[in-house]
């Protein structure tokens, strides 16, 4: 399949693009690695050692694969990885990783990133996540499947977001958040289980009434957090998501100032 480039478009004679529309006056360098059905829109920038998959839309003016805005970087060739059928809209910056941080900023697949969103370098983001607009990572987070955001979260760095939460908008996010719960608030607390969220993705009533019960015993009941998470394990032992929920929690608990991914930090020489 051939690609599609318009005349002003800036292409780099290196990148390597298989099938791809280019718009007027985008911008794409010589490290970038583009794959077929893609569709890079005008005034959109895709730069550094940048690849994406088949199938994505980068819309206008939006800013792929830039250096990470970390004052340890010497400008490394660390990357940027985006998989397939990703929506990435206006103004979107999404930053290459850091030495320190393993190297790779990670996108996978199907996610809906809107306006004026920013993700940090070292990020990891799973699939199926819808970012309303204004969303800022912080470098190092990670974000599991089917997490749901309003608009204008801030997101503190080395924080996990579980799958198949949602986190309400303009809620500022300090600490890890549990999986299948909503969050909201200045700082985040849980306020109640994703239940529209979860009947949306099949999840049986029977899986949906343990995560309830789950959720009262952890934050609606006399039970220390430790004394909860027994309880359930015993309760619940063979459903996969009370689980992952509590081990969820006690990987949080391990975790400096509440997030779990702190044991990724690395002091600079």
């Amino acid at each position: 399949m051939p690609n599609n480039i318009h005349p002003t478009a800036i292409v780099s004679p290196k990148a390597e693009l298989a099938g791809c529309e280019v718009g007027a006056y985008a911008v794409i360098t010589e490290d970038v690695k583009i794959g077929e059905g893609t569709v890079i829109h005008h005034h959109s920038t895709v730069t550094g050692h940048t690849t994406i998959g088949r199938h994505n839309q980068i819309f206008p003016y939006a800013a792929i694969g830039f250096p990470p805005q970390d004052l340890t970087y010497k400008n490394d060739p660390t990357q940027l990885v985006i998989g397939d059928h990703n929506i990435i809209r206006e103004f979107t910056t999404i930053n290459i990783g850091t030495v320190k941080g393993g190297g790779i900023t990670t996108i996978g697949h199907h996610n809906f990133i809107m306006a004026y969103s920013h993700i940090a370098h070292d990020c990891i983001l799973e699939d199926y996540i819808i970012m309303a607009n204004g969303i800022q990572l912080g470098g190092h987070c990670k974000v599991e499947k089917y997490v749901g955001f309003g608009g204008l979260v801030g997101v503190h760095h080395f924080v996990t977001i579980g799958q198949y939460s949602f986190v309400g908008g303009l809620t500022r996010i300090i600490h890890d958040v549990p999986p299948f719960m909503i969050v909201e608030g200045h700082p985040a607390r849980v306020r109640a289980v994703n239940t529209i969220g979860l009947e949306r993705r099949n999840f049986s009533s029977q899986t949906i009434k343990a995560i309830k019960d789950a959720y009262k015993l952890i934050w609606r009941s006399d039970y220390t957090p430790s004394q909860a998470l027994k309880i359930l394990e015993k309760r619940y032992a063979e459903i996969p998501e009370i689980n992952t929920l509590v081990q969820s929690l006690r990987q949080t608990e391990k975790g400096k100032q509440g997030r779990a991914r702190e044991a990724l930090r690395h002091t600079p020489a």
